[in-house]
């Protein structure tokens, strides 16, 4: 009988001790109850008007001065929170709410020529503080490519021409935050970059 008393025991001991670790609140980190959407990424043409692509130009020039600058391009990201749970049980609190923290922004071209730092510009990461409400949206402005890309290859050697004129690039923007509850959250999101030494008016 004593026996069948410790087995009982044993067998309701290792159910609540996986139930303990089951609970643990730092275990699954990443498992957010709220996802985070990039529902547009917007650039500029040469003009400065907003377009669903980005113009780059790679060096200005003053027309009296003949003096070159180059300049960073930035774009603006629309961002939503939703719940995972289309009908949760429970209605969404501030602990659903989303801190975006940070960016990635890496280059492609779709040619298979994607060598950085000949091919395609380096990639890089930049820094956020952007809260994001349940079922609200927000725009958020960052650099896509930064002026220092401009001065190194392969944007650098489109500086006097190429040949095809253009260099078209496509960015991916990662961007990334953290639930209320400390949990992460990452959306993804492209852009056309068309890069060329565009005529200065």
């Amino acid at each position: 009988m004593e026996k069948t008393h410790t087995m009982i025991k044993a067998l309701v001991l290792v159910p609540a001790i996986l139930l303990l670790f089951a609970c643990n609140p730092i275990e699954n980190q990443t498992e957010s109850s709220t996802m985070l959407i990039i529902e547009n990424l917007s650039g500029t043409d040469i003009a400065g008007n907003t377009a669903n692509y980005l113009e780059s130009d790679v060096v200005r020039v003053d027309g009296d001065t003949g003096a070159e600058t180059i300049h960073a391009d930035a774009a603006v990201a629309t961002l939503r929170a939703r719940l995972l749970d289309p009908k949760p049980i429970n209605p969404a609190s501030e602990y659903n709410s989303i801190q975006v923290t940070r960016y990635s922004v890496a280059y492609n071209r779709s040619d298979g020529k994607n060598t950085v730092g000949v091919d395609i510009p380096y990639s890089f990461d930049g820094y956020l503080s952007t809260r994001v409400d349940v079922d609200a949206t927000v725009d958020i402005s960052f650099i896509l490519v930064r002026a220092v890309a401009k001065a190194e290859p392969p944007l650098l050697n489109l500086k006097n021409g190429r040949s095809e004129g253009v260099l078209t690039i496509t960015a991916r923007i990662d961007i990334y935050g953290q639930d209320l509850r400390g949990k992460t959250v990452k959306a993804t999101g492209y852009l056309t970059i068309y890069f060329a030494n565009y005529a200065d008016e």
